[in-house]
């Protein structure tokens, strides 16, 4: 055996794990909802029927309710991602700075995104009930009557968003801590030397700086809000009247409940293909603003 072959055999052996894990949990399945998105397939019946693109056309032109799912998700995300990302910026700044205490409050805020989702949604579920909800009683001592948050239309799908946040923006908050503590001093204290206000040094010189890291952090939150699934599950089910039913959930119905695998597929591909477009967007922006 040559020392290049040799090479080349322990090379393949150490990439060997990773390739094979990319190839049974990532491709193949990749490949097997593709194929199943080509199939008129009823999970009970066991017999899968090839109906070409029928399920997609069904889903982009022939059924309404998909386009009502897809702009429920564009509002979860429009609502989610935004406010995460400035709640995160806002703690970070604030707690990125040592001070007495600020390990306490720093374990406080990322507490929530180690929580069990499903525990973190029973516990909100309760607090969000109508009259006898924490929270209406509490508004109820300062003489605000709290809406039955969670049966309402108009305020259900506010109430997943900010539980949603409040849940996992301690995540993005110890991505931007760490970007800013990576930011050296001396960009602060020559702007300040420049009689820059505090506002101006963030605006003209932090801000800037954090680019790169807040353009992981919106496209990490924009693919987590379009795969949210336990939170909707656990608080409202997708209702009231399908007020909150996103892709994700919308996807796990006509699977699991409907047995529709091959309608299912079809919409799980719609919703890779949704995601990844995002992706792209928004690296290209940033190439473009970078450029």
């Amino acid at each position: 055996m040559t020392l290049q072959l040799r090479d080349a055999i322990e090379g393949w052996l150490f990439v060997s794990p990773t390739l094979i894990g990319f190839l049974i949990f990532f491709l193949g399945p990749l490949i097997a909802i593709f194929i199943y998105a080509m199939s008129d397939w009823n999970f009970l019946s066991g017999e899968a029927i090839f109906v070409g693109l029928a399920n997609f056309e069904d889903a982009l032109f022939q059924n309404p309710d998909f386009w009502h799912v897809l702009r429920n998700s564009a509002v979860f995300a429009l609502g989610l991602v935004p406010l995460n990302v400035a709640l995160a910026l806002f703690l970070a700044v604030a707690l990125s700075r040592p001070f007495r205490g600020v390990i306490v409050f720093r374990t406080i805020f990322f507490a929530p995104v180690i929580t069990s989702a499903i525990a973190w949604a029973i516990v909100w579920k309760f607090m969000l009930q109508g009259e006898g909800g924490p929270v209406n009683q509490m508004l109820a001592l300062i003489g605000i009557a709290g809406p039955n948050w969670l049966r309402e239309p108009n305020w259900a799908m506010a109430a997943v968003i900010v539980t949603r946040v409040i849940k996992m923006v301690g995540l993005n908050m110890i991505l931007y801590i760490a970007a800013l503590q990576a930011i050296p001093r001396d960009y602060d204290e020559a702007a300040g030397l420049e009689g820059a206000s505090r506002w101006q040094v963030f605006r003209m010189v932090t801000w800037p700086l954090l680019g790169p890291t807040t353009l992981v952090i919106v496209i990490l939150t924009t693919i987590g809000s379009f795969k949210v699934f336990d939170h909707i599950y656990q608080m409202t089910g997708g209702g009231p009247e399908n007020g909150t039913l996103v892709l994700a959930f919308y996807i796990y119905q006509q699977g699991f409940q409907f047995f529709d695998i091959g309608y299912a597929s079809a919409l799980a591909m719609i919703m890779f293909v949704i995601v990844m477009a995002l992706t792209i967007v928004q690296l290209t922006v940033r190439r473009k603003e970078n450029a």
